[in-house]
């Protein structure tokens, strides 16, 4: 294994230079907190022959670039001490408090699970969710602790490699996606394609450099015009970046389109991030008062969020010369929720308590310790008890199953098929989101609404018009479902249901029908 000696182990004070108006305290506990684990894991190195305190700062400094507090700081310095060296758990909680104590035991117990096969890979996942469930900040500090581990992977024994990049590759970026950490995403799945699908990687990285060269040109050339005129409309307050998809989410849609890359029209996307909501319909009009649009291709994801909280307005164009461009127009804190999803509604600048008097991230509190909100404070978080929030349903769909499935294979592809597939967003008459996995049908849309109106579903109209039950359902879809006190289910539904949740409530009504 090669032997890289790095010096430049980022300081505690490199790591606090980060946080957003750190104070005097933080200052000190972290301080302390970066020693402690430096003398803790003194000696140790890593594969690549680099101390292994590096892997600890380099995911304290992750975690302070997304705004995270300074116990959630202290407990990514510390998550491997339990483990890994001579400290014991008393010895943080008496030097750091039980709240960092309780962070570094939920990463502990996640690290000491590996893949090692179906049984032990659901335990893992098990244990994931559970733990997200008791406090988010731990997945948080699993997700720095894994892309830090993903990006020194060529030293890593061949024997692990794969294990390690397809357990990120299935389970940690598709939960970094869900949770809208669209920036986390995308990188733990570029680490984990090349040691996954050697063969495949190479293949996309070759059609992708035949594009590269021209692409960026283009790009700079529209991005000029855009910027003109939405000068000349008197718009200036506005910054504009270049965004090229992801190695791996290009190489999912080439599977989709047959391998043609020139079916793939959101390759590169040029941003506009201005102040306000308002600013983005403007900037929406000027774009397609200059550029004509593609039908059906205008996405309006502030009105209509995405469950994960994404929140953007999307437009392809044509430019004029043959080609098609994708424009995203967002506002600066959309832009933070995009690229760091849930952590930006942690984040220590905002001021947690404040931010989740927001109705839409309220359900954020109860994945956190009470103790976090100081002193006698009366906020909306406080006064809400935990089935009031409105938490994520895959979140409580998740939670629900741990008690329900017995059988390891039963569960990862329970999981599998209902939260990590591909998405469909469809709406209902009143307008609200509802997140379905590719393929559902308005079986699988009845029962996400309510089990009693998927128990007693007679029909369903999408988009004012009747449809059969095995009809598969779009993006953007409207569904309306009709009910009759005699309707009830029949074991050909098991056919057309695509969810797990679905399916399980009709066999129990099934059942209970012969029973009768």
């Amino acid at each position: 294994m090669p032997s890289v000696k790095r010096t430049d182990i980022p300081t505690a004070q490199d790591i606090i230079s980060l946080m957003p108006s750190p104070s005097k305290g933080d200052l000190a506990f972290l301080t302390k907190a970066y020693g402690f684990a430096k003398k803790a894991h003194e000696g140790h190195t890593r594969f690549s022959g680099e101390p292994y305190f590096l892997h600890l700062a380099e995911t304290a400094k992750m975690l302070a670039s997304l705004g995270m507090g300074s116990r959630t700081i202290a407990a990514g310095l510390l998550h491997d001490a339990v483990e890994d060296t001579e400290v014991k758990r008393d010895a943080i909680e008496k030097e750091f408090g039980n709240e960092v104590l309780c962070l570094v035991e939920g990463v502990t117990k996640l690290g000491a699970l590996k893949y090692r096969g179906l049984s032990r890979h659901t335990e893992s996942l098990r244990k994931l969710f559970v733990a997200t469930s008791q406090d988010i900040r731990v997945l948080i500090i699993k997700l720095a602790d894994r892309i830090h581990n993903m990006r020194t992977l060529e030293y890593v024994p061949k024997t692990k490699q794969k294990r390690i990049a397809l357990e990120t590759l299935e389970i940690y970026a598709p939960v970094a996606d869900r949770l809208g950490m669209g920036q986390f995403k995308r990188e733990l799945e570029d680490l984990a394609f090349p040691y996954v699908y050697p063969k495949e990687y190479k293949e996309t990285t070759e059609l992708l450099k035949q594009k590269n060269k021209e692409t960026e040109e283009h790009l700079e050339k529209i991005q000029n015009s855009l910027r003109k005129e939405l000068a000349k409309q008197g718009i200036t307050n506005f910054t504009t970046e270049k965004r090229i998809k992801g190695l791996y989410s290009i190489y999912q849609k080439l599977k989709r389109k047959g391998g043609d890359i020139t079916k793939i029209h959101d390759i590169s996307a040029i941003r506009v991030i201005v102040p306000t909501v308002n600013d983005c319909y403007k900037v929406l009009g000027v774009i397609h008062g200059n550029w004509r649009p593609l039908p059906g291709e205008v996405k309006d994801y502030i009105a209509f969020h995405k469950p994960n909280g994404y929140r953007s307005l999307h437009t392809k164009i044509f430019t004029g010369d043959g080609s098609i461009v994708e424009v995203q127009i967002r506002t600066r804190e959309m832009h933070n929720e995009a690229q760091f999803g849930i952590a930006a509604h942690l984040s220590y600048k905002s001021g947690l308590t404040s931010r989740l008097l927001n109705p839409n991230l309220v359900w954020i509190a109860s994945l956190l310790p009470k103790r976090i909100f100081p002193g006698k404070q009366s906020t909306k978080a406080d006064a809400l008890s935990r089935s009031e929030l409105s938490i994520p349903q895959w979140i409580k769909q998740i939670a629900e199953a741990q008690a329900d499935v017995k059988k390891s294979d039963e569960f990862l592809e329970d999981l599998r098929t209902d939260f990590f597939s591909h998405r469909v967003f469809v709406f209902t008459p009143q307008g609200d989101v509802v997140d379905l996995p590719l393929n559902s049908s308005p079986i699988d849309f009845a029962y996400a609404i309510h089990s009693d109106i998927g128990d007693h579903m007679s029909g369903a109209k999408v988009n004012g018009r009747m449809v059969s039950l095995e009809t598969k359902l779009q993006n953007g879809d409207y569904v309306e479902i009709l009910t009759k006190k005699s309707g009830k289910p029949t074991i050909k539904w098991l056919d057309l249901a695509k969810t797990t949740f679905a399916k399980k409530r009709i066999r129990a009504a099934v059942q209970k029908t012969r029973n009768a």
